[in-house]
């Protein structure tokens, strides 16, 4: 059996050493030296160019290098009957958590002020709200979300979460479903997406959901920069609606240099960092999926297309 690797943005110095030791019986190739295309069997893979998996004849799975797979669903000739399993690995779950910590903590702390305040030599102290009086929604409980509701109640934050199918979880208030959704909203002061991009998630953070957030509230968005509507965003900092704002993804990578966002005083911009996925552990996560799918069964990650997640 063969495994091709294929990303323009992971290093393949430390992927292909770390999938030959997770797939000693497998021979794994890097893009571009496919070889003979009947032969590759795993694709594992970060925006393949457009055809290019559909090429492979003989292919038994799709691999993600990332948790999003809107990468390839993109992509019209994608081969849709075959499994395709996005990323689950615990490095990747515990570099978004603790970014997503890092950041509500920011927020919550106030230090966008506090920097304002030292850039201006201003020596005030501003008054700090307890962890349990500060309200955080997550927007989408998946694996990454799920993990940072449970670090985020362990720091006494008062956490609710909100899913399109009902989930339920250890000391947070759970929200499902487009009726909940202003609820949720309501009483979400940081608000954290970490929704998959579908359909129905495409501009979702957009004016009318702002609208419906406490007035000041903060919005962090680690799922991808389709989430947001930028303009709706800038309209809702003017006017206070939106006190602050931390975003890692957007609509176009990198961010142009004419985006209004970089110099944005309530913005933090971060490139699509937040969390990386980490060669060793990533490596046997996919050498264990490709175990389950040889032995005929459903590895985690797994993707129901008609969902899109």
């Amino acid at each position: 059996m063969a495994l091709l690797f294929k990303s323009d943005i992971d290093r393949p110095d430390s992927w292909i050493p770390a999938l030959r030791t997770a797939l000693p019986d497998m021979e794994v190739r890097k893009w571009p030296d496919v070889g003979d295309p009947a032969e590759i069997d795993y694709a594992l893979v970060w925006q393949p160019p457009e055809g290019f998996l559909a090429s492979l004849p003989n292919l038994k799975a799709i691999l993600s290098i990332g948790a999003g797979i809107d990468h390839l669903t993109r992509d019209p000739k994608l081969p849709r009957h075959l499994p395709l399993v996005r990323m689950v690995e615990p490095g990747l779950t515990a570099g978004m958590t603790e970014f997503v910590v890092m950041q509500c903590l920011f927020h919550h702390r106030r230090m966008l002020d506090y920097r304002d305040q030292q850039q201006r030599k201003v020596w005030t102290e501003i008054p700090a709200v307890a962890a349990w009086q500060r309200r955080i929604g997550i927007l989408g409980l998946g694996e990454l979300g799920s993990d940072a509701v449970a670090r985020l109640v362990h720091l006494r934050f008062d956490v609710a979460g909100w899913s399109r199918r009902r989930r339920a979880l250890a000391g947070a208030a759970c929200f499902a479903g487009s009726e909940e959704l202003p609820s949720f909203l309501a009483r979400s002061d940081i608000l954290v997406c970490l929704l998959p991009l579908t359909e129905a998630t495409d501009s979702l953070l957009n004016a009318e959901l702002f609208a419906q957030l406490p007035r000041g509230a903060c919005l962090i968005n680690v799922g991808r920069g389709e989430h947001l509507v930028e303009e709706d965003l800038l309209a809702a900092l003017d006017s206070g609606q939106i006190d602050a704002a931390t975003l890692d993804v957007f609509r176009h990578e990198p961010l142009p240099d004419s985006s209004p966002l970089w110099s944005h005083p309530r913005v933090v911009v971060t490139p699509h960092i937040a969390s990386m996925t980490i060669p060793e552990t990533a490596a046997e996560a996919m050498a264990q999926a490709i175990r389950t799918l040889e032995a005929g069964g459903r590895p985690p990650g797994l993707v129901d297309l008609e969902r899109g997640y």
